[in-house]
C-alpha cells in the first residue's frame, strides 16, 4: 500500500514537471493577451485599431533613448500592443549620445523622443501616450497637414475663440490629426490663398462685401471645397450669388419640432436628430445630434452638383415665420395659411461633383442651417463633435477617416449596487472562511485514515 502511494507521488511529480516543462516549450513560440478590464481599458482602442487599419504599408519607428536605465523597456512594452495589431510596425532604437549633431539637425531634444516612418512621410513625437501616438499616426494618413481657412471680419465664428459661439474646442481637437486652421480676411485678400485645402464661412452676422462674395463664388468655381454654416435670418446676407453657384435656397423662417416635448426638449427651435438620410458622412453613425436654431434648406439643381440630404427634420416639424417668444416658445403652431412649410424638411446638404480644377478628382462642399451645434457651447452634446469630425475629414477626402470609432470610457469607476455589495461581502466574510475550513477538515480527515 505505501509502495503504491509512493508511485503515485513521484508519477504525479514526473507529470508535474512534464506540464510545466511543455508549458514554458510553447510560451516561447505562441503567445497570447487576454485583457479583462470593461473596455479593454489595457488594450488599444477601437479608435487606434481603426487607425491602424487604414495604415497600408510597414511603419517604422525610430526611438532615440540612451541605453541606461528602463526607459527602452518603457518604449518596447508600450508599442507592444501596436505591433501586435500591425505585424509590420517596427521598432529601432538609436542612441543619442553617439552622434549629437545628427541629433540637432533632427531636432531631438528629449530622450525618448520617437520619430515615425510612413510612405516617405514622418511625424516627430516627444509624448508617449496612446493618443498621441494614434494621432501621429493618424496624420501619416493624411501625408500632410490640411489647410483650413476661416472666413473673418463679418462676425464669423472664430477657429481659435473660446466664447459660446466660437469653434475653439473643435478645432484643437482636430488640429491633432493634422488640420491647420487659419483666418482668412477679404480685406486683406482678394482671392482663397493657393494651397487651401477647405474654407469655413461659419455663420457671418453681417453682410459679405460684394468683392468677398465674388472671392468665394470663384473659389468653389475653380474647384474650391467649402463648409458653409448657415443660421436663419431675415436676408441673404449678400451670399445670394453663392448659394446660386452651390444650387441651394435658404427657406425663409426657423425650423421648428413638434416633437421636442415628447423627449424634454422645452424649446421647439432645438432640433434633435437620430435618424440619419443615407449620405456618405453619416452611414454607420448611431449617435443623436442637437441643433439649436436652424434654417431649412432647398435644391435648386444649379451648378451640377449631385446633392445628397445630409441632416432632416421629423415630420411634426414646420418653419416658423411668427415671431417666437421665448418666454413661452411652445406657444407656436403652425399656420398653412401663412404659407409655412411642413416637415420633414432638410436642413443639411452634402455636395459633390467632378472637380474642375486640373489634378483634383472630386469637389466637396457641405451646407448646413445651423452652426451652434459646432460652437464650444453645444459641441460636447450627444453626437456634435463626432458629426463634425466627420464632415471635416469627408470634406478635405480623407475617406479612411469619417468612420473612426470613438473613445470608449476606461473602467476607473466601480459601480456596484447594493445587492451585488451584499453578496460580495457574505462571499468574503462566511462563504470564502467556510470553504477554507471544510477543505483543512478534509485533509486532516484523509490523513488520519492514512
Amino acid at each position: 500500500m505505501r509502495l503504491s502511494r509512493r508511485l503515485d507521488g513521484w508519477l504525479f511529480a514526473v507529470l508535474l514537471l512534464a506540464g510545466a516543462g511543455a508549458l514554458g516549450f510553447f510560451s516561447t513560440r505562441y503567445a497570447h493577451v487576454s485583457d479583462w478590464t470593461a473596455n479593454g481599458r489595457l488594450s488599444l482602442s477601437p479608435r487606434s485599431r481603426a487607425v491602424l487599419a487604414q495604415l497600408h504599408g510597414p511603419v517604422d519607428i525610430v526611438s532615440y533613448a540612451s541605453p541606461q536605465g528602463d526607459l527602452r523597456a518603457q518604449v518596447a512594452g508600450f508599442l507592444q500592443r501596436y505591433r501586435q495589431a500591425k505585424p509590420d510596425l517596427t521598432l529601432r532604437f538609436v542612441d543619442p549620445q553617439q552622434d549629437p549633431a545628427r541629433m540637432r539637425q533632427l531636432g531631438i531634444s528629449v530622450d525618448g523622443e520617437l520619430i515615425l516612418h510612413y510612405h516617405g512621410h514622418q511625424q516627430q513625437l516627444t509624448e508617449l501616450s496612446e493618443d498621441s501616438v494614434t494621432n501621429a499616426l493618424q496624420r501619416l494618413i493624411r501625408g500632410r497637414d490640411r489647410i483650413v481657412a476661416f472666413v473673418t471680419g463679418d462676425g464669423e465664428r472664430l477657429p481659435s475663440g473660446r466664447g459660446g459661439a466660437d469653434m475653439g474646442m473643435l478645432m484643437g481637437q482636430l488640429a491633432q490629426s493634422g488640420l491647420r486652421s487659419v483666418p482668412l480676411s477679404f480685406a486683406q485678400a482678394s482671392a482663397v490663398p493657393q494651397g487651401t485645402d477647405l474654407v469655413v464661412l461659419a455663420s457671418p452676422t453681417s453682410d459679405l462685401p460684394a468683392g468677398a462674395t465674388q472671392a468665394l463664388v470663384n473659389y468653389v468655381q475653380d474647384g474650391g471645397n467649402l463648409l458653409w454654416l448657415r443660421d436663419p435670418a431675415n436676408d441673404d446676407l449678400g451670399l445670394k450669388p453663392l448659394a446660386n453657384a452651390l444650387g441651394v435656397q435658404v427657406l425663409p423662417g426657423v425650423l421648428v419640432d413638434g416633437a421636442g416635448s415628447a423627449l424634454g426638449l422645452g424649446d421647439p427651435r432645438l432640433l434633435a436628430v437620430a435618424q440619419y438620410p443615407p449620405n456618405p458622412i453619416t452611414l454607420g453613425f448611431q449617435l443623436a445630434t442637437r441643433f439649436p436654431q436652424v434654417a431649412a434648406l432647398a435644391r435648386t439643381g444649379a451648378g451640377g452638383w449631385t446633392v445628397t440630404p445630409l441632416l432632416r427634420s421629423s415630420a411634426q416639424s414646420w418653419t416658423e415665420f411668427h415671431p417666437i417668444d421665448n418666454a413661452h416658445p411652445s406657444a407656436i403652431h403652425y399656420d398653412a395659411a401663412a404659407g409655412e412649410f411642413k416637415g420633414p424638411l432638410d436642413f443639411g446638404f452634402a455636395l459633390a461633383r467632378l472637380s474642375p480644377s486640373p489634378g483634383k478628382r472630386e469637389q466637396r462642399a457641405v451646407v448646413i442651417g445651423d452652426g451652434d451645434f459646432l460652437s464650444n457651447a453645444y459641441l460636447g452634446q450627444g453626437g456634435n463633435r463626432a458629426l463634425g469630425e466627420r464632415i471635416f475629414n469627408w470634406l478635405l477626402g480623407d475617406d479612411a477617416l469619417v468612420d473612426l470609432p470613438r473613445e470608449g470610457v476606461p473602467d476607473r469607476v466601480l459601480r456596484i449596487g447594493q445587492g451585488e455589495l451584499n453578496a460580495t461581502t457574505i462571499g468574503f466574510m462566511v462563504v470564502l472562511p467556510l470553504l477554507l475550513l471544510l477543505a483543512g477538515g478534509l485533509l486532516a480527515w484523509r490523513r488520519r485514515r492514512a
